[in-house]
């Protein structure tokens, strides 16, 4: 069961997120990062250095943060803006302190980056996901620089 329910957590005094919306190539966590591929999203991959969307999760179809979006279908990525919080999927086994600098692995999940890696988020809280499933963690975006 996920540890939040939401994939953009506001904050809720400001406008709604912005959003684009494109065919799912594959089916498509939320929580995960994405990145265009023509007309269609894509998984982005380790590190990624395309624009990145975080997915939303499907509450147009009533499903859960824990349901991906099937291939094919329509997905909803946010745009990643510097005001709003937003709910990640992060790998078993990452262990994250607030502020650790997060970027993707190869399925579009959030790890910590490493030296020349591109960093997205930052996190907002700490947890050490041994849970033993992908977690959500809470995070805020960075102007996407590059770890030193």
């Amino acid at each position: 069961m996920a540890r939040y329910n939401v994939i953009a957590a506001g904050p809720f005094t400001q406008n709604p997120p912005q959003v684009q919306e494109a065919i799912a190539a594959a089916a498509i966590m939320p929580g995960t990062a994405v990145v265009w591929s023509g007309a269609a999203f894509v998984q982005a991959g380790l590190s990624a250095i395309a624009k990145v969307f975080v997915v939303q999760d499907n509450y147009l179809a009533m499903k859960d943060v824990d349901v991906a979006w099937p291939a094919g279908d329509r997905i909803i990525g946010l745009e990643i803006l510097d005001d709003k919080f937003y709910n990640v999927l992060v790998p078993t086994g990452v262990n994250v302190l607030k502020g650790s600098e997060l970027t993707t692995n190869a399925t579009g999940r959030f790890i910590l980056a490493l030296t020349t890696n591109k960093v997205i988020f930052q996190a907002e809280e700490a947890y050490n996901n041994t849970s033993g499933v992908d977690q959500l963690v809470r995070v805020r975006a960075v102007n996407g620089y590059l770890k030193a």
